[in-house]
C-alpha cells in the first residue's frame, strides 16, 4: 500500500485537498478530527489534562469536559505547555492511526492518505512514501484564516510561529498542490498526482 502524507500550514487548503483525495476514493486519516475525538471522549487524556491544565476543564452534570478554546489559548502562549500537551495526545493519535491503517489494508485499498497538519514537526514524513504539501500565496492564506471565527492577526502569527514555514515544507515535498487557483485546478492536480504514484 502507498502511504501519502498530506500537510500544509493553516489556511493553505489542506482540508479541501484531503476532500479531493476522498472524492477519488482514497481513504483519509484526519489527525485533527482524531485529536478532537480524543479530547472529547478519552477519559485517560481528559484526566491528565485536568492535572496539567485544570483551567481548561469545564464540569457539566458531574462530568468533565475540555474547553478546546481555553486549552488552545494556554498552549499557544507557552511552548513548554504545548510540548506537554503534545506528549499526552500524540501517542493516542499514533495508536488510532495504526488501527485505522490496519482496517484500510484489510479493505485492499492501493493508496491511503494521512492528513496531518504537523507532519514534518512530528517527523511523520518517515511513515510516508510520498509527502504532499497544500500551498497558496501568503495574501490568500491570511485572508482565509482571518475570515475564521475567533481568529485575530496576533493569533494567526502565533500559529505560524509554531509551524515549519511554507517555503521549507514545499522544499521537502514530493508534490505540491496549489490551492490558489480554484477547485477544478486543485482537483486536476490531485488526479494527476494519484495517477503518477500508481504508475
Amino acid at each position: 500500500m502507498i502511504i501519502i502524507g498530506l500537510t500544509g500550514s493553516i489556511g493553505m487548503g489542506k482540508s479541501a485537498t484531503a476532500n479531493l483525495f476522498k472524492q477519488f476514493n482514497i481513504p483519509v486519516f484526519d489527525a485533527d478530527k482524531c485529536v478532537h475525538e480524543i479530547l472529547n471522549n478519552n477519559t485517560r487524556v481528559i484526566n491528565i489534562i485536568n492535572d496539567y491544565f485544570p483551567e481548561a476543564i469545564v464540569k457539566n452534570n458531574k462530568k468533565s469536559f475540555i474547553d478546546r478554546k481555553i486549552l488552545g489559548n494556554i498552549v499557544f502562549k507557552d511552548n513548554n505547555k504545548k510540548k506537554l500537551l503534545e506528549k499526552t495526545i500524540h501517542p493516542e493519535v499514533n495508536l488510532q492511526r495504526k488501527k485505522w491503517l490496519e482496517f484500510v489494508k484489510r479493505q485492499k485499498y492501493k493508496i491511503a492518505c494521512f492528513d496531518i497538519p504537523l507532519l514534518f514537526e512530528t517527523k511523520g514524513e518517515k511513515r510516508c512514501d510520498y509527502v504532499v504539501v497544500a500551498s497558496c500565496p501568503f495574501f490568500l492564506q491570511k485572508q482565509r484564516v482571518l475570515g475564521r471565527n475567533n481568529m485575530t492577526v496576533n493569533k494567526f502569527y502565533n500559529i505560524l510561529k509554531n509551524q515549519i514555514n511554507d517555503f521549507e515544507k514545499r522544499k521537502r515535498a514530493h508534490f505540491i498542490i496549489n490551492t490558489g487557483n480554484g477547485h477544478r485546478f486543485s482537483r486536476n492536480q490531485v488526479k494527476k498526482l494519484i495517477d503518477k504514484v500508481l504508475t
